[in-house]
Formats: structure tokens, C-alpha cells, sequence
């Protein structure tokens, strides 16, 4: 069974590109949609995914980063799967593919008889091992500086807008401007008897659309700003 298995951080990003990308290379793909982080391995799709899993079956990934943004546990999770015989592809980094590994771990020397060639063989051997794993701790490793590098781009903005002067989120004590605020006073001060129109409180509530609390909450403060004037 070949899965793709796409994943957004937030439902308002687009996941089409990624089921496009795999699609158009493995069209017979079941594909696995999710909006979650990547730097938790507990997300939903993917631990149903994760469970179903048999032997024998291809996960198919835009890239390394929609597997995961931890180093570390992406890299183990890579070797459980490559354990249990999963195949992993990554369209965008092909390097780092379950296939590519393997190929890796099995284009090593060959033993000779000889004890001092066997040694420096063996050693050889490992070193090839360790390479090739260390490629795939390499990519995950590059996922989660990515996700490290936009926090510190976006605090260092937050940083220079601050320094600039501009206000960085509500000033204290101001007043959150409601959508609905604005509109809902217009027709207050227009329609209510206090104000000079023809409506009382109960039919000014119903015209305004609000509850009877913002109602009075409105009416006390177009009070204060005419009288303020």
C-alpha cells in the first residue's frame, strides 16, 4: 500500500501543493491530509497512519520537513520504520529515501580472510554505517533549524518594529474594536429615545442585534463621549 502523507501547521495554509507533488508521481497514493505541528510526533493522521502500517508499504512525503521538525525524534522514528520495513520517500530530498540508505548499508567491502584486511574492513564497514545514518540525522536536523530560524526571524521583527516605535500588540487599557461595536452604536445614538429617537431600550436591543449587557455596556459609553465633548 503506498500512502501520502501531506501536513500543514495551520488549517489556513494550503496543503494542495503537496498532494499535487505526490500525486503526480504516485497517482494510486491514499492520501493522509493533517494541520498539525511538526514538531510533535502525537498528531492525529499520522498516528492512525503510523498503527496501520504492515510491512512492505510506502509512505510517500513532500520533504523531510512534513515528517517532522524534531532532529531527534524524526531520525528515530525514520529507523523504526526502516526496522519494520517501511519504505520512506521524500520527494524533495531523494538522498535520504529507505532505499537510498539501504543501498548504502549493503555497498559495503567485503570480508577477505586475511585478520588484518578483515579488521580494517569491518572498521570500514562501520564507518560507511554511520555516515549513511548520519545523513538522515542531517535532514531532519536542517527541518527543525528551519522552524528555529523563522522563530528568531520573527522575534527579531517584532524586535525592530518595537524599536521603530510601532505598538506590538493591544496597548493596555485600550479597548478591543469589536466588528459589530461600531455599527451597534450608530444605531444606539440614532434610534434611542435617550439620545433623541423614537425606541425604547428592548426594541433598540432587537435592532441592534447585541445582548441586553453589551446594550447598556454601548449606551453608558456614548453617554460618556457626549458628555466628554
Amino acid at each position: 500500500m503506498i500512502f501520502g502523507y501531506c501536513r500543514i501547521s495551520k488549517p489556513q495554509q494550503n496543503i494542495e501543493r503537496q498532494v499535487r507533488n505526490i500525486i503526480s508521481l504516485f497517482p494510486n497514493a491514499c492520501i493522509m491530509k493533517e494541520a498539525y505541528t511538526g514538531t510533535a510526533l502525537t498528531r492525529p493522521v499520522w498516528n492512525r497512519l503510523y498503527i496501520s502500517l504492515k510491512k512492505g508499504d510506502t509512505i510517500v512525503f513532500d520533504s523531510v520537513s512534513r515528517m517532522s521538525r524534531n532532529a531527534k525524534e524524526g531520525s528515530k522514528l525514520y529507523m523504526e520504520l526502516l526496522k519494520k520495513g517501511i519504505e520512506l520517500i521524500f520527494l524533495k530530498e531523494p538522498y535520504v529515501n529507505t532505499e537510498t540508505y539501504r543501498q548504502a548499508l549493503s555497498s559495503g567491502v567485503e570480508l577477505v580472510g586475511n585478520d588484518i584486511a578483515d579488521i580494517y574492513i569491518e572498521a570500514t564497514n562501520k564507518v560507511l554505517k554511520l555516515l549513511a545514518a548520519k545523513q538522515i540525522e542531517l535532514a531532519f536536523e536542517q527541518s527543525e533549524k528551519e522552524v528555529k530560524d523563522l522563530r528568531q526571524r520573527t522575534k527579531e521583527g517584532i524586535e525592530t518594529a518595537r524599536l521603530k516605535g510601532k505598538q506590538i500588540g493591544c496597548v493596555k487599557g485600550r479597548k478591543l474594536n469589536i466588528k459589530k461595536e461600531a455599527p451597534a452604536k450608530e444605531l444606539i445614538k440614532k434610534h434611542c429615545k435617550a439620545f433623541g429617537g423614537t425606541l425604547n431600550d428592548i426594541e433598540c436591543i432587537k435592532l441592534a442585534n447585541i445582548s441586553r449587557n453589551t446594550y447598556y455596556k454601548y449606551k453608558r459609553e456614548i453617554k460618556e463621549e457626549l458628555f466628554s465633548k
